[in-house]
């Protein structure tokens, strides 16, 4: 069970911002990195019962809810050197990392380009970049089901929108895609309502897609660098944003043990639809059982 209380709210400045934490617990560091449109309540199921065997610090990435909202930065680049500040900044040499959504592709990137921060890497619903590329330039279903990437390249227009339907926006994307309906609440929709009210956030969301087509990151027609921490990816199913497909090959881009674990009957939205199997595979894994 989830006790707010019983967490500590700090911030810490890294990388030139300041990013709203959320921890609990001691030991070895566990950063959790949520996506779009969410902020550190997403993991609220998992920070009690990792914070067991570890101290939990769960961000508000860049542009979220009470972390800073810079107009630039927003590239996995610079994603990434504000949770490598982040890990220096708590005095840590290096952490587990576990990613949701976008925190998956900062969390991959950090995999590939930064190792010597990495422990062990965990993935929920989150698609290895180099795999997301090769699909949403050439499999239809994916580029379909991509649709709202495309659209929110417009400037100022998908703010405009979203600001305007605030509540049916956020009931849509989490209850409307949610598999498991029991996963949203009423009042938790609500929560994620305010936070995403909170002045300049929508607009820095957007920017996290608007980055996805111009950025170095990506690695266009170069080499990948092979992930090389023990890596674990658990996959609801039935996501209705990102294709089975994009786990299929990923034994190739990694080059340390490899478990690839799918959860049916779930949509996007795993560690809050299925918490009780998210939270006994991550103890496993990150317990090195």
């Amino acid at each position: 069970m989830f006790l707010e209380s019983e967490c500590q709210h700090l911030f810490v400045e890294t990388n030139n911002i300041r990013l709203h934490c959320v921890t609990q617990g001691e030991g070895e560091l566990v950063i959790l990195l949520h996506g779009f449109p969410e902020f550190w309540y997403s993991w609220r199921y998992q920070i009690p019962v990792l914070a067991r065997h570890f101290k939990v610090v769960v961000p508000d990435l860049r542009g979220y809810n009470d972390s800073d909202k810079p107009e630039s930065g927003y590239d996995l680049d610079t994603l990434s050197a504000d949770i490598r500040g982040l890990i220096d900044r708590l005095g840590y040499v290096k952490a587990h990392v576990v990613g949701h959504d976008w925190g998956g592709a900062i969390a991959w990137h950090l995999a590939q380009k930064f190792p010597q921060y990495l422990n062990r890497l965990a993935i929920l619903n989150a698609p290895h970049p180099q795999r997301f590329v090769q699909e949403i330039a050439s499999n239809l279903d994916q580029i379909l089901r991509s649709w709202y990437i495309f659209a929110f390249q417009i400037p100022g227009i998908p703010e405009w929108l979203i600001q305007q339907n605030l509540k049916d926006f956020v009931k849509a994307a989490l209850q409307g895609q949610a598999v498991r309906k029991g996963a949203f609440s009423a009042e938790e929709t609500q929560i994620y309502q305010a936070a995403l009210e909170k002045p300049g956030v929508v607009g820095a969301a957007l920017n996290y897609y608007r980055q996805l087509f111009n950025s170095n990151s990506w690695n266009f027609g170069q080499k990948t660098d092979l992930v090389t921490s023990p890596t674990l990816v658990l996959w609801g199913e039935d996501d209705a944003f990102l294709s089975k497909k994009l786990t299929e090959g990923l034994d190739r881009l990694i080059a340390a043990p490899f478990q690839l674990k799918l959860v049916p009957h779930c949509g996007h939205w795993i560690q809050q639809e299925a918490p009780q199997t998210v939270n006994r595979e991550l103890i496993n894994f990150l317990r090195g059982y």
